[in-house]
């Protein structure tokens, strides 16, 4: 997200198929004796160990979601097709809250049991290693809204007219089932049915509306890969305006107690800068949600269209931009790895800054050390002490700092070299801190890199002031 660094105003929060965490779950809970085991029920995350499952990899998610605003309930059904990284007599799938009427395998009805968010599905059949599956849940109630061990909401935010659904980190669980890690991304087809006259917006593109008793029926389509935690749905009062941006289709939804936002304006400029920055745009449209003001309290990186709670500055707006490359297309293999998201959309800012003729980046790392907030140096970038603060500032303006520690050590060219060839590297994929000082190191073999990451990515404490 912009993730909410800085707890201040609004603050923003933002290729391997099988990491190294998902290959541990499968080797400890597959068949001990060679024949179908149970997959296992969470990936081990270091900070969300339930997060996820084993066994399978999810390929696609088709939603087909009903809401009643006014009754505020959700009948869904999901279609998820997976393939299986093991022999399989079970499987689980993540979801918080609501009810499950049914759920099928293969078009057979299979047996399911709940406990907590796992929701185990027992196939009529062991599903065989390689083989594709189709699994169907039909499910309805009233959404939950989670609360993150930062204290801030998540999930499904209710709204007057409607309601934003916001992920990061377990939030989608809590309105449709899946298999909710950013280590296993997947595309999507999200249909979804509200009142006539009340729009609803995701990620994607739009490929089909449709009018009838009522009624609206709206499809939404992405294609490239993207991680649950920032899929998206926004309910509501919104004026929806189709444009372009840098050469991509441009959707942008603001809600209508929001006025025109200088933000939908200033999305194309934006655009533009990103991309010269760092490289190629991943997807292939962009655009962004402004949603009524105190949805909550903080911005989301949600794919092509971030979420923003009210109209966003262009600080916040440039920090979720970048986010698409940061966070969306390059995706953390797990949640101690967020300063790869954050650091460089925080870094994005002031390189923005920078560009337009204001404070240097190198002015704004020096104001950031000076700064007498214990909280700063409370804990390492790369070891943020806990779930609860995958969110603080360290990750935010330390991981910052990092960033611009190895720009100044490699100077400007070799920098946006690396930029760019990092996110060309690991596109519509998962990285982690190990893979990404590994990627430093050989791209610039003849610099030394053991400083900064001893003292900046590492370290604790505050570091020395460099040179």
């Amino acid at each position: 997200m912009v993730s909410r660094p800085r707890r201040i105003a609004i603050v923003p929060r933002s290729v391997r198929f099988l990491p190294a965490l998902l290959l541990l779950a499968l080797t400890a809970c597959g068949g001990g004796d060679g024949g179908p085991g149970a997959g296992a029920p969470g990936l081990g995350d270091p900070y969300f160990p339930k997060a996820g499952n084993g066994g399978y990899d999810v390929g696609h998610y088709a939603l087909d979601l009903s809401y009643d605003p006014a009754r505020r309930h959700l009948d869904g059904t999901a279609t998820v097709t997976a393939r299986a990284t093991e022999d399989l007599s079970a499987f689980n799938l993540d979801l918080a809250g609501l009810k499950v009427e049914e759920v099928t395998v293969a078009g057979e009805r299979a047996r399911f049991s709940r406990d907590g968010q796992e929701l185990t599905v027992r196939p009529p059949r062991p599903l065989d290693r390689g083989e594709t599956f189709e699994t169907r849940v039909r499910y309805a109630g009233t959404p939950r809204t989670l609360t993150d061990p930062d204290g801030s909401r998540e999930g499904w935010l209710f709204t007057e007219d409607g309601a934003v659904a916001l992920g990061e980190p377990m939030g989608s669980m809590t309105w449709f089932p899946g298999n909710h890690h950013p280590a296993d991304k997947a595309s999507y087809e999200l249909t979804v049915s509200v009142p006539e006259g009340v729009e609803a917006v995701s990620n994607g593109e739009p490929s089909d509306e449709r009018t009838r008793g009522g009624r609206t029926v709206r499809t939404w389509r992405t294609e490239e890969p993207m991680a649950s935690h920032v899929a998206t749905l926004a309910v509501g009062d919104y004026a929806v305006r189709r444009s372009t941006a840098a050469g991509h289709p441009a959707y942008t939804a603001v809600d209508r107690s929001e006025g025109e936002p200088d933000a939908v304006d200033e999305l194309p400029g934006v655009m533009e800068w990103a991309e010269y920055n760092f490289g190629p745009y991943p997807f292939t449209s962009t655009g962004l949600i402004v949603a009524p003001a105190g949805v909550s309290d903080y911005a989301l990186e949600t794919q092509n269209r971030p979420v923003f709670p009210g109209a966003p500055d262009t600080a916040l707006l440039v920090h979720e931009i970048a986010h698409q490359w940061f966070g969306n297309s390059v995706s953390p293999e797990s949640w101690r790895d967020m300063w790869l998201n954050e650091g460089f959309a925080t870094y994005a800012e002031w390189l923005w800054e920078e560009d337009q003729g204001g404070e240097s980046a190198r002015e704004r790392f020096e104001s950031v050390y000076a700064e007498d907030d214990p909280e700063l140096w409370s804990f390492p970038p790369a070891k943020p002490s806990g779930p609860a603060h995958i969110s603080d500032r360290p990750v935010y303006d330390r991981g910052a700092m990092v960033v611009h520690r190895i720009r100044e050590q490699v100077g400007d060219d070799a920098f946006y070299d690396l930029v760019q060839g990092w996110t060309a590297r690991h596109r519509h994929g998962n990285a982690d801190t190990e893979d990404f000082t590994r990627y430093v190191e050989e791209r610039v073999p003849d610099e030394d890199f053991d400083e900064i990451w001893a003292d900046w990515l590492y370290g604790e404490g505050k570091p020395d002031s460099p040179r």
